[in-house]
């Protein structure tokens, strides 16, 4: 519709024109002396036209002309651009795609082409370690230290990447404390430093760092979680020869952990291997009053306390809201045992079989027949108890 409206003026005006022409008779007249010379007036108006557009082309060549050298260098300069930023692109692709050796190669022509060295050589160095070529991957990482010395943190934070995924693990540290010396409390450096520290098995610096990384969001609460109750689990065995230390790395731990059944439980064994069983109890009976956990109520009857009939009381108290818990049954029968109730000990632990049979109440059955010099219930309870050992380790 623009089109038809622009050839509609053009003939409007052409027509307007030339009509205007036809009725002009004017005349100009040059005089000088001894020449004399006489136009048209639609004559001098189309030279005077043809020679100022002549004049605005010349004009418009020599500015070109000038400058063309500035024009060629912004061309071959915006070409580069654009052929530095589609290498760029084309890495970034084939790193996402898995296709490392693409990806190395867009990388390095990306760099050749002058496109931002922090990022080229960073991605450069990362699909070379991908492909096992470390003198490559180092080649870049150095170039990265060179070219883009304001990526300093961005470089640390990938070789202390490619350093714990080569298991190198102190050096990973090393790198990582530089990188605390520039950006403190840096959350991704906080956690590749959890992932060392979780490798060296440091457990104590572990707890440390998750506290940190649970304080500036950088970790998702339920993963903190398993990994700080790894870490109790870990330090009870390593604390579990020494009383003294145990007792006082317990009391360290914070209360919610230690009402979480998994740390009560690490805790307990780690207690009852001491033959602290008042302690392991207490432990025991800290987390079942929160919540109830059958695994824990197995382990009181391995809890052997200084005093024992009011360590049964407190399990048959909870015997009255756990009727068919087999693990608290097989509790109370050892309690029993240790007592001397030799006939309340045998019907706990035939309770605890009729409701969950297990090697662990058949071989405390078949100790109780010894006990009594009832031989041949003892070896029946033995032999059960080996079947299902024997089928629980397939």
């Amino acid at each position: 519709m623009r089109t038809l409206i622009w050839i509609l003026l053009i003939l409007a005006l052409a027509i307007g024109g030339s009509l205007l022409a036809g009725n002009n008779t004017g005349y100009v007249l040059i005089v000088r002396p001894p020449y004399r010379f006489e136009l048209s007036l639609n004559l001098l108006i189309i030279l005077v036209v043809l020679a100022f557009a002549s004049l605005h082309l010349i004009l418009r060549f020599i500015n070109y002309a000038r400058d063309l050298p500035a024009n060629v260098l912004a061309y071959r300069e915006n070409r580069r651009i654009r052929k530095g930023h589609a290498a760029l692109l084309e890495s970034l692709h084939a790193m996402s795609q898995g296709r490392y050796q693409l990806a190395q190669k867009a990388a390095a022509k990306a760099l050749e082409l002058g496109e931002d060295p922090s990022l080229t050589t960073l991605l450069a160095a990362r699909a070379a370690h991908k492909l096992k070529h470390k003198g490559q991957r180092d080649y870049y990482l150095a170039e990265a230290e060179r070219l883009a010395p304001d990526a300093t943190v961005a470089r640390l934070l990938l070789t202390a990447e490619l350093m714990l995924d080569d298991r190198m693990y102190s050096q990973t540290l090393d790198v990582l404390q530089q990188i605390e010396k520039l950006e403190p409390r840096f959350v991704p450096a906080m956690n590749l430093e959890l992932k060392a520290q979780l490798r060296l098995n440091n457990w104590e610096q572990v707890l440390v760092l998750l506290q940190q990384i649970e304080k500036h969001g950088g970790m998702e609460s339920w993963q903190a979680r398993e990994i700080r109750h790894q870490a109790h689990q870990h330090l009870f065995e390593r604390h579990s020869r020494d009383l003294n230390a145990l007792t006082a790395y317990w009391k360290k731990v914070p209360e919610d952990d230690r009402l979480n059944g998994r740390i009560a439980s690490a805790a307990a064994d780690a207690f009852i291997a001491l033959n602290a069983g008042n302690q392991a109890q207490e432990v025991l009976e800290m987390s079942l009053t929160k919540q109830w956990n059958s695994e824990l109520a197995g382990k009181l009857g391995d809890c052997i306390s200084t005093s024992p009939q009011k360590q049964l009381q407190q399990a048959e108290h909870w015997l009255l809201s756990h009727e068919e818990d087999a693990p608290l049954l097989l509790s109370l029968g050892k309690m029993c045992m240790r007592l001397n109730l030799w006939g309340k000990a045998q019907s706990y632990l035939e309770a605890s079989i009729s409701m969950a049979s297990s090697a662990e109440a058949h071989l405390t059955l078949a100790r109780l027949f010894d006990n009594r010099n009832e031989s041949e219930d003892a070896n029946r309870h033995y032999r059960m108890s080996l079947e299902l050992c024997r089928e629980q380790n397939g």
